[in-house]
C-alpha cells in the first residue's frame, strides 16, 4: 500500500470516526428530552385519572387544562423524534363502601383545594413584581405548568443543568417565584405544585404569558 492510499485510509477512518460521534451525542440528547417529556406526560395523564376517580366540583376544569397540556407534550414529542407515547395509568379503584359519602368528599377536597390556591396567591404576592432586578430572558414565548410533583417549591428543565436558579413570572398577575431547577423535564421550566401554586391564577394550571429569567 502506497503512502497516498494509507494517508487516505487513516483519514476516511478519522471522518467516520467523528461522525459515529456526533450522531451517538444526538442520539443520547435526544433521549434525554424524550425522557423528560415521557415524565411530564405521565405525571399529567396520573393527575387526571386522579381526578376521574375522586371527581369534584372542579375536575372536569382540571382535566380540560391538563388535556391542553397533553397536547402541547405530544407536539413537542414528535418533534423531538420521540418513539410510542407511554402507556396511560390506570385510574385508581375507588374505596370499597365509598358509596353516597363520595360527593361530599368531592366536595371537601374542592374546599380544601381553594384553600391552597388561597394560600399560593397571598405567598405570590409577597414575591418581587415583575420587571424589577432579574436575571437573563431565556425560552421567551414559553408556557408554564406544573409537573404533578410534591415538595419544597421547584423547577424541572429540558435546557438547564440542575442547580440553575429561574425567576417565573406569571405576566397575567405579575406574580413571581424563583425555584432552582432539581429535575429534568420536557420543557424549558416545569414547576413543581408548591412552586406553581406561588403564580397561579385560581382554577387555571398552564401560565401562557410567563417570563422565565436565569437568575443564578
Amino acid at each position: 500500500m502506497s503512502t497516498k492510499q494509507k494517508i487516505a485510509l487513516m483519514t476516511g477512518a478519522a471522518t467516520l470516526a467523528g461522525g459515529f460521534a456526533v450522531v451517538t451525542m444526538s442520539m443520547g440528547h435526544a433521549s434525554v428530552v424524550c425522557d423528560g417529556l415521557d415524565q411530564a406526560l405521565r405525571n399529567n395523564e396520573s393527575f387526571i385519572a386522579g381526578q376521574r376517580a375522586n371527581p369534584d366540583a372542579q375536575s372536569a376544569a382540571r382535566i380540560a387544562n391538563r388535556e391542553a397540556v397533553i397536547k402541547q407534550i405530544n407536539v413537542q414529542r414528535e418533534a423531538s423524534g420521540c418513539g410510542a407515547a407511554p402507556a396511560a395509568p390506570a385510574a385508581p379503584a375507588a374505596p370499597a363502601g365509598q358509596g353516597q359519602g363520595q360527593n361530599q368528599q368531592g366536595q371537601n377536597q374542592g374546599q380544601n383545594q381553594n384553600q391552597g390556591q388561597n394560600q399560593g396567591q397571598n405567598q405570590g404576592q409577597a414575591a418581587p413584581p415583575a420587571g424589577g432586578a432579574g436575571g437573563q430572558v431565556v425560552c421567551a414565548g414559553s408556557t408554564v405548568t406544573l409537573s404533578g410533583e410534591a415538595g419544597a417549591p421547584a423547577a424541572s428543565s429540558n435546557q438547564f443543568p440542575l442547580g440553575t436558579r429561574l425567576k417565573v413570572t406569571n405576566l397575567d398577575n405579575n406574580k413571581s417565584t424563583t425555584v432552582t431547577v432539581t429535575s429534568p423535564s420536557g420543557s424549558c421550566a416545569l414547576l413543581n405544585n408548591a412552586a406553581f401554586e406561588q403564580v397561579r391564577e385560581p382554577g387555571k394550571f398552564l401560565i401562557r404569558k410567563a417570563r422565565i429569567e436565569r437568575v443564578g
